[in-house]
């Protein structure tokens, strides 16, 4: 089989225009026509969409200054390039197309070879233009990859050193995110939780206690109670984490979704009284990222087995979460819980530590 030609899509009011139009161009390419202006409109947005429209400017209803802006104001037909074809000559006529999007002009009367000729290199370069596309596309899919990998491989790393496990890992990071969706239909977030906001906090989650890897084994690896100066240790893995990934945002940039992992490593032990860790932080001065964290990570704890305890039941965890309102967490974060309480159920009883209950990274 050949190669699938390409595709032209002729507008003009005139068939005599278009059989024209149609016999110079169509033993090369694939033409379909269009009498007007709202037919031409339909058929730009068919699947497949054509590589070029060849669109007259004088035409009844809608002329083709007006399709062409259409065109180029839908998303689905903005980038096919338009050729205006006119009999008007007028310089302003020609600055009116272009201004208005149009890649070229083609005369009446038609000269057979100047219309293949410029249909040829408006082709060539929409095929260019969409060869560079496909390679940053493939090229962004690739790093997005390659972010998500470098992620995990580091969370998984703290993991080897910590008796909790990669499912937690995985289940906090899927609480954070259903309780930024819920908050995002909110007035007061739907700012700071945009999708591309939420989708860096989904992938920044599993690195708040990276820094568990500065601490030592035998606090860190301690089935019993720590003691209070053990306990002082530990808590310095919120400084440890947070001071790694700041060290990564300032080369990568504060747009860098290392900068939500380093807010989260830093302050997802603060509590929303004032009586967490390790700077005492308080109410809004936590950062979002933190106090979403924050509420996360603990159901996770209790409703999780630790060598030192049984897991404890949802409904128990859901109380004990409901107490700390005001006092251990931002109460904007316990109502999003209530309100998403099977989701977490469901989210705790899918995501386990066997390999075939944990999904994707995103």
């Amino acid at each position: 089989m050949g190669a699938t030609r390409r595709k032209i899509l002729v507008v003009d009011d005139s068939p005599d225009n278009i059989g024209i139009l149609l016999e110079t161009l169509g033993d090369e390419f694939a033409v379909v026509a269009a009498l007007g202006g709202e037919q031409a409109l339909v058929l730009a947005a068919a699947t497949p969409q054509p590589d070029l429209v060849l669109l007259d400017v004088m035409m009844p209803k809608m002329d083709g200054y007006e399709v062409c802006l259409r065109l180029k104001a839908d998303p689905r037909t903005w980038s096919i390039p338009v050729l205006f074809v006119t009999a008007l000559t007028e310089i302003e006529d020609e600055q009116r197309g272009l201004a208005m999007g149009g890649a070229d002009y083609i005369t009446k009367p038609f000269r057979p070879e100047l219309v293949r000729a410029r249909v040829r290199s408006q082709i060539e370069v929409k095929q260019y233009r969409d060869h560079l596309e496909r390679l940053v596309e493939e090229r962004t899919r690739e790093l997005a990859l390659t972010q998500d990998a470098t992620i995990f491989t580091v969370a998984n790393l703290a993991e080897t050193r910590d008796p909790e496990t990669g499912a937690h890992i995985m289940r906090t990071q899927h609480y954070v995110r259903a309780l930024a969706r819920h908050l995002s239909t909110s007035p007061k977030y739907a700012d700071d939780l945009k999708p591309l906001e939420i989708d860096m906090l989904f992938k920044s989650a599993p690195l708040h206690d990276i820094g568990k890897i500065g601490i030592a084994d035998h606090i860190l690896l301690k089935p019993g109670k720590l003691t209070p100066e053990e306990f002082e240790e530990m808590k310095e893995h919120a400084f440890l984490g947070w001071r790694a990934l700041n060290r990564a945002v300032q080369i990568l940039g504060s747009n860098s979704f290392l900068r939500y992992a380093s807010e989260i490593a830093l302050t997802h032990h603060e509590k929303w009284d004032g009586s967490g860790y390790p700077n005492g932080l308080s109410f809004e001065d936590i950062p979002l990222s933190g106090r979403l964290m924050a509420l996360a990570d603990v159901y996770d704890a209790l409703t999780s087995a630790r060598p030192y305890k049984k897991p404890f039941p949802h409904a128990e965890a859901a109380a004990l979460i409901s107490d700390g309102r005001g006092s251990h967490f931002d109460p904007d974060m316990v109502d999003a819980f209530v309100a998403l309480d099977s989701e977490f159920q469901h989210i705790s009883k899918t995501i386990t530590d066997k390999p075939e209950n944990l999904p994707e990274a995103a």
